[in-house]
């Protein structure tokens, strides 16, 4: 009877102790498991960043890409801009361009008058606002620039067939004793350096006094 209490006893034992062993087996179980769970969400993670940053690094090169292309496109349309500026102004007549000439416009014997008429003969309105370059020749070869009288100039363009004039004014020596003895006018239109050379016209009064004493007026159109 003692020795089968004894062996029962050591039954109840072991199987005690087979489950305790099973109840530790289950706990590591879960924390291995929890483990391999929170192992595998990191790696979820960090896997899922470097897309992200993938995508921004592009989103931030097409940004880029497209502020330049944005640059490029305000520079051009600039450039567009100042082009069609400038094809629209009005340029200065070219001498080439004018049929110059020379009349005598005294409007009695005492006032001294040349008039001096340009005509636009180009294909394109142009400017001849301003003061025309003048000087006198004389009989001896010498020239003489021709002074600036007090006057402001006036807008004056010329469309292809219109005309503009300027004045050369002087008073008129009727003694017979003038020192001067015109025989051409040498002319620069407005803003221009090309010279042109026109003759005295006949018949105009001798001048008084020196070439000094003459004056030259700026451009106004005949209309």
């Amino acid at each position: 009877m003692k020795y089968t209490r004894i062996t029962a006893l050591a039954a109840i034992s072991v199987a005690a102790s087979l489950s305790l062993t099973a109840c530790g087996g289950d706990d590591s179980g879960k924390d291995s498991s929890s483990k391999g769970s929170s192992s595998s969400s990191s790696s979820s993670s960090d896997g899922g960043s470097k897309p992200e940053g993938g995508s921004g690094s592009g989103g931030s090169e097409a940004g880029n890409a497209k502020s330049g292309s944005g640059e490029d496109t305000k520079t051009d349309a600039g450039a567009a801009n100042g082009a069609t500026d400038t094809s629209g102004k009005v340029t200065f007549c070219k001498t080439e361009d004018l049929a110059i000439d020379a009349t005598d416009a005294a409007p009695d014997e005492v006032s001294g008058r040349i008039d001096i008429t340009m005509v636009n003969r180009g294909s394109a309105t142009c400017s001849a606002t301003g003061f025309a370059g003048v000087d006198i020749k004389d009989t001896d070869n010498t020239s003489s620039p021709i002074e600036r009288g007090k006057a402001q100039p006036r807008i004056t363009t010329l469309k292809p067939g219109d005309a503009a004039v300027f004045n050369l004014a002087y008073d008129i020596d009727n003694t017979g004793g003038s020192l001067a003895h015109p025989t051409d006018i040498q002319v620069t239109p407005p803003n221009e350096t090309h010279t042109v050379d026109l003759k005295w016209p006949a018949g105009a009064g001798d001048i008084k006094g020196a070439y000094t004493d003459v004056q030259v007026y700026p451009t106004h159109t005949t209309k």
